[in-house]
């Protein structure tokens, strides 16, 4: 089974997207708006002055005139999306109560990832991938554990990296 096919990566994925339809609905119902277009063009002009759930539900109201896609989902060519993309980088992150400094800039890392991952190469989406579901029950690895796992991703090939689900896979993978 393919780690995208998995239970435990489909589960993780769909948590990070209801955060950031709830998050979504809440910032229109906040702003007393029914125009989420309008709404969602008026959040990416400054990013950095909303939360990154925010952003990232603006950039799913909105469709990128160059290639058609969801703006900032479309192919690494899109230059419209790619700039989008990048702005998803730029909003803030407020670490959740009772989770370990960076796990929120990790989750919207890990998620951004996950959610496009046909702009990112197979060791990357392996690292963030299997990564996603820990870091949204609140685990964040050490440097060195980070590390170690980088270097393990390192020796596989893309289609090992395919079935790696946890980390714990990465040493029986080979």
């Amino acid at each position: 089974m393919r780690r995208v096919e998995h239970p435990r990566f489909l589960a993780a994925l769909q948590e990070v997207e209801e955060s950031i339809d709830s998050a979504w609905r809440d910032f229109c119902r906040a702003e007393g708006s029914t125009d989420e277009q309008g709404l969602a063009e008026i959040v990416l002009q400054d990013t950095s002055e909303f939360g990154w759930r925010v952003v990232d539900g603006a950039l799913k109201q909105l469709t990128c005139s160059e290639c058609g896609e969801g703006l900032g989902a479309g192919p690494t060519g899109c230059s419209k999306c790619q700039l989008a993309n990048g702005f998803r980088f730029a909003a803030r992150e407020v670490d959740r109560p009772k989770v370990p400094p960076g796990n929120e800039h990790a989750i919207r890392v890990s998620s951004a990832v996950a959610r496009t991952r046909h702009r990112y190469s197979p060791r990357a989406r392996a690292g963030y991938e299997i990564l996603l579901p820990d870091l949204l029950a609140g685990v964040l690895p050490t440097t060195p554990e980070a590390q170690r796992i980088k270097a393990q991703i390192n020796q596989l090939t893309d289609d090992e990296l395919e079935r790696v689900v946890t980390v714990n896979d990465l040493s029986g993978v080979t």
